[in-house]
């Protein structure tokens, strides 16, 4: 079957199975390769993309559901050769180690941020559960976010 997807402004074709996850058609066929598939059960965030703003679980979305929605991957973030003011917070702050989790981490921050542009720390808590980390990185990750929080409302130095 031929769904139509519309991921980082590009429309493209995919014949799959309806109740194929979103996530292999996006590594697999569209070779959009910055989800990563970490548990296979949403429950670990590797895989996180932006569906009409909202960030989920690609492992766990069927592809069926994400057909007519905008899809945002880590690698539609950029504008005009510009990154994203979260993952520049992300390079400045070094919340980053192995860098598995990291696009999954980004694109959560950027769905918090849009829908709570001045999180508080328990706010950032809250909004990346279900991101993990191996590596530990969670205070580096919220300095991040508010970092880039500040920067978006044009108040950082």
């Amino acid at each position: 079957m031929a769904i139509q997807l519309l991921v980082n402004g590009s429309e493209h074709r995919v014949d799959a199975d309806p109740e194929t996850n979103l996530l292999s058609a996006l590594r697999d066929r569209l070779d959009l390769t910055g989800a990563k598939y970490g548990c296979g059960d949403g429950q670990c965030g590797a895989c996180t993309v932006l569906v009409d703003g909202r960030a989920v679980r690609s492992c766990i979305t069927p592809l069926g559901y994400a057909e007519g929605k905008r899809i945002t991957t880590i690698e539609g973030l950029e504008r005009n050769g510009r990154l994203h003011p979260v993952q520049d917070a992300f390079l400045e702050t070094g919340a980053m180690q192995c860098a598995y989790c990291t696009s999954g981490m980004i694109l959560s921050a950027v769905a918090l941020l849009e829908k709570n542009p001045n999180p508080s720390g328990a706010d950032i808590v809250r909004g990346m559960e279900g991101n993990i980390c191996r590596c530990g990185s969670y205070p580096r990750i919220a300095a991040a976010i508010r970092l880039a929080a500040s920067r978006q409302k044009g108040t950082a130095r």
